[in-house]
């Protein structure tokens, strides 16, 4: 098992064939308008199917949900950790800045990320995802909230 591993702040382990569950925040807990959101779901789903095999993703006010496993390249390495997020952040933060007519750092440096382990089921971790918006009280019902995307592991 090939492990990669990179060290900012928080310590950042990836495994190969592992779905990773990442949460990355707004500089400073910005609030994101509306457009702002939607574009950075249009990131995120980009990199559907090139780089990550996307399971789920919120796009919440001030921070980002997704879970994902990374795919491999043509030359049959796994696409890294901090390559997936550099694109992901990096796209979206130029597209957010464009749109709002700013200049500026739209993302904090940093991401959480964790490797879901064996014993967690990557159902219920979509699940947790999905309902984000519904705990932070922003829809009654998931289904509702435009800026989710899940895949097609069924919700619990």
């Amino acid at each position: 098992m090939r492990k990669y591993a990179y060290w900012r702040t928080l310590p950042h382990i990836q495994k190969n064939n592992r779905p990773v569950f990442v949460t990355f925040s707004t500089y400073r807990r910005w609030i994101l308008p509306d457009s702002a959101r939607q574009l950075a779901l249009d990131c995120c789903l980009h990199e559907r199917d090139r780089t990550i095999e996307l399971h789920a993703v919120v796009v919440m006010p001030d921070h980002v949900h997704l879970i994902f496993t990374p795919l491999r390249s043509s030359s049959g390495c796994t696409f890294h950790l901090p390559d997936i997020m550099r694109s992901i952040k990096g796209r979206a933060a130029r597209k957010v800045n464009l749109l709002l007519s700013r200049c500026g750092p739209v993302w904090q440096d940093e991401c959480f990320d964790h490797v879901l382990r064996s014993n967690e089921s990557l159902a219920e971790k979509i699940e947790y995802v999905c309902q984000n918006p519904v705990r932070g009280g922003l829809v009654e019902q998931a289904k509702n909230y435009p800026w989710l995307w899940r895949g097609d592991v069924p919700l619990i």
